[in-house]
């Protein structure tokens, strides 16, 4: 008996890993390529010449959300062949792809409407390319969490997906205009958008953390929502009632936990007048840390 025999590794599935991978990093590249053909720009230039921290921020932040839908892929018993594995895999990555780079489109032209985030990036706007990165994580988490929740691989399968998908950038756009409100609140009715604009990054770590947050949390909506495939109103409502309550929890124990793990400091005037990038980075891992535990409980 071979080590391999031992541990239950079959030649079947040393093949079936060998498929995944390669389309997986098939995917990976195509979306590195993709971040500077969908600007017209060659990407190579922008990293290795221009050296623009901005670009590769935004890339960086394409790339990881492509990995982390492909983990979506890939969970679960392999396929009863190599090509439909293949065709699966490939179609999974596909769609996760195209969903992210809409939810970056949805984001740009409806979230962050006051600018162009492109124009920003190329200029070497750093808070504004890790908003975008975020933006793209944020939604790749939630397309993880869906292609984890539907079953086998149909027409009903992807209009279900894509059902979900549209809530959540609903959830992403609201999350935005109520952070936009509390900071125009706390700053004479100052802009958020403006302040990313003026390389303001303490906000846009902040913000950032609070959209990872929300979409762990919409993972968490996952585990309370029946797969029905051709249920399309009753999955687009069960998705939009359970990600507005996960995120008005998330919300009010996010502002519990805050106030006791950073008790005596003036979270606003810290992060949104002193830029203090520390205190927002604390505030983003108590949001995702918050989020997490959340998504735990629910499971």
């Amino acid at each position: 008996m071979t080590l391999f025999q031992h541990f239950g590794i079959t030649q079947d599935l040393i093949i079936i890993l060998a498929i995944d991978l390669t389309i997986a990093i098939i995917l990976l590249t195509l979306m590195r390529y993709l971040q500077g053909w969908s600007i017209k720009i060659d990407s190579r230039a922008e990293l290795a010449e221009r050296d623009n921290f901005a670009f590769g921020i935004s890339t960086a932040g394409a790339i990881a959300g492509l990995g982390i839908v492909l983990t979506g892929a890939i969970t679960g018993e392999a396929a009863h062949s190599f090509l439909a594995e293949a065709i699966g895999m490939s179609a999974y990555g596909l769609f996760g792809l195209i969903l992210i780079k809409l939810g970056r489109y949805i984001h740009d032209k409806i979230a962050l409407n006051e600018f162009n985030k492109s124009e920003y990036i190329l200029k070497g706007n750093i808070s504004v390319a890790i908003v975008d990165a975020s933006a793209a994580i944020a939604t790749a988490i939630i397309i993880r969490s869906v292609l984890m929740w539907a079953e086998d691989m149909t027409l009903d399968t992807f209009i279900a997906i894509f059902s979900a998908f549209a809530i959540s950038q609903l959830m992403l756009v609201l999350l935005t205009r109520f952070r936009e409100h509390r900071y125009a609140k706390r700053n004479q009715n100052a802009s958020m958008q403006a302040a990313l604009l003026q390389g303001h990054t303490a906000i846009a770590i902040r913000h950032s953390g609070n959209m990872i947050a929300m979409a762990l949390s919409f993972n968490a909506a996952s585990h309370f929502i029946v797969y029905s495939p051709q249920a399309y109103i009753a999955n687009l409502i069960g998705w939009l009632v359970f990600s507005m309550i996960m995120l008005i929890v998330l919300t009010i124990l996010m502002k519990i936990v805050k106030k006791i793990v950073l008790v005596n400091i003036n979270l606003s005037e810290e992060v949104e007048q002193q830029h203090n990038i520390g205190i927002a980075t604390v505030e983003l891992a108590l949001s995702v840390a918050i989020a997490l535990i959340l998504t735990s409980l629910m499971a």
